[in-house]
């Protein structure tokens, strides 16, 4: 069991951790037709947006009350009522997501009451979803603002049906903020092929993987619709990935009957074993020929790479979640977690195969991973793999210094093999063959070199 420890800087150096409301606001956008609003100052609403721009290069739907001074002082009704009357007029969302920040949690502003005022003013807006979240930045991290809003989203807009009701073949899903649009689109393939219709809230990979739309739209381009969520009830399971969605897989079997099963990883032999147990009871079908040999792919593959991955210390700096996806899958492969940093706390911590864990930044990590042979963490970390020379396998978000990071996959028996082969390529590029200088200990070289005979060759 790791110990959790909690970093007593008097400062955060080199940030490890992203904020809440940008996690809320990253759970709206895998909804269809979606606008998320940050309740807070222009500035908060622009870094998150950069920072959405650079890892995803797609065109991020992101609004702003625009807070001023004045405005935090006297109360943000007027603020949130306009910002709404304009996204309305100039964009028509299906559903308006609303995070609030920091200063306004400070303040104390009663959105909740704000959104009854605005509706009893304007009943034009009867139609259109409004969901709000409070996630303030200065507490928690962005893993929490995403299981509150995607928690928010299911108590508030799916609808409580009969179990008699309910089809036998369908599924609801529940990602973790770990997961990659990539990862959900390989999910979906995975439960699809037990011939279960599968419902993911949120769908990330219809929204944000890349693709170029027939037309321009200014809200989200995809994902689950209002009315599938509303539906939701309907369905005969629910799978959560992830602890942190346990909250709202329990939510909606609480509002809805329906049962579900968490599974706190994806990565690995067993948890995949796990899942495919799971989805042939649940179907009633045998696993498909396809993830037999895909099976059959992954153990060839740690059987080729444990030679590499065996007696390895790496360290890692990643969500709750992620850092245990991982953490427990390089422990599988046989390496040792020398150093763990994460962002906020959780249960799942104290399983992590390290002995300790400490909630700290990116500083934290670095002084840690003294002697390490790998760091995995995000594009931020780049700087503290360059000092200590050893290489940076990039991981969770933000990564805007390599292409392609909402298709990686690194879930079921593919995408584990696939990460067995990333990092076991970075492992044996930093290895070297021995040679001539090698050969002896330092301690032995001079002795040696004395020793050896010397020839004089005469024509």
């Amino acid at each position: 069991m790791a110990q959790v420890l909690k970093s007593n800087k008097s400062c955060t150096v080199n940030p490890l951790k992203m904020s809440q409301p940008i996690g809320g606001a990253l759970a709206f956008m895998g909804i269809r037709g979606s606008m998320p609003l940050l309740h807070g100052s222009q500035g908060c609403t622009s870094f998150g947006l950069v920072l959405f721009v650079r890892h995803f290069r797609e065109a991020i739907p992101l609004q702003t009350t625009a807070m001023s001074e004045v405005a935090t002082v006297l109360g943000g009704l007027d603020n949130i009522e306009q910002a709404i009357l304009n996204i309305v007029s100039r964009t028509n969302p299906e559903i308006v997501g609303i995070c609030s920040t920091g200063v306004t949690e400070i303040k104390g502003d009663d959105v909740d009451a704000f959104l009854r005022l605005i509706r009893a003013k304007h009943p034009e807006l009867s139609r259109l979803a409004i969901v709000y979240v409070s996630t303030p930045d200065f507490k928690d991290a962005f893993q929490d603002g995403w299981s509150k809003a995607v928690t928010k989203m299911v108590e508030e807009l799916v609808e409580a049906r009969p179990a008699k009701a309910r089809p036998l073949r369908r599924v609801n899903v529940l990602p973790g903020c770990h997961l990659t649009p990539g990862d959900i689109e390989e999910l979906r393939e995975i439960i699809e092929a037990f011939g279960l219709d599968t419902l993911f809230l949120p769908d990330l990979s219809g929204s944000l993987d890349g693709h170029v739309p027939d037309e321009f739209t200014p809200t989200t381009l995809g994902g689950i619709s209002l009315q599938e969520i509303r539906g939701m009830g309907q369905s005969s399971w629910t799978i959560a990935v992830g602890e942190q969605m346990r909250g709202a897989a329990l939510a909606l079997e609480l509002k809805t009957g329906v049962p579900y099963v968490v599974f706190d990883r994806l990565t690995g032999l067993g948890p995949n074993d796990e899942l495919l147990s799971f989805l042939a009871k649940a179907s009633g079908l045998p696993v498909p020929a396809k993830y037999r040999r895909q099976r059959s792919q992954l153990v060839d593959a740690m059987l080729d790479g444990h030679f590499y991955f065996g007696g390895k210390k790496v360290a890692i700096g990643a969500e709750p979640d992620l850092l245990w996806s991982v953490s427990s899958w390089l422990t599988e492969m046989g390496c040792k977690v020398e150093a763990a940093v994460t962002t906020t706390s959780a249960m799942i911590l104290e399983r992590v195969p390290a002995d300790e864990v400490v909630i700290g930044d990116l500083e934290d990590l670095e002084s840690r991973a003294q002697g390490c042979d790998m760091l995995l963490t995000h594009s931020h970390g780049r700087q503290a793999a360059e000092r200590l020379r050893i290489p940076h396998h990039r991981l969770g978000m933000p990564t805007f210094d390599r292409l392609g990071v909402a298709h990686q996959v690194s879930i079921g028996y593919r995408g584990t093999r696939n990460m067995v082969f990333e990092i076991g390529n970075l492992f044996m590029a930093e290895g070297h063959e021995p040679g001539p200088d090698t050969w002896y200990p330092d301690t032995e070289r001079e002795s040696a070199s004395s020793t050896t005979t010397s020839f004089e060759v005469k024509i």
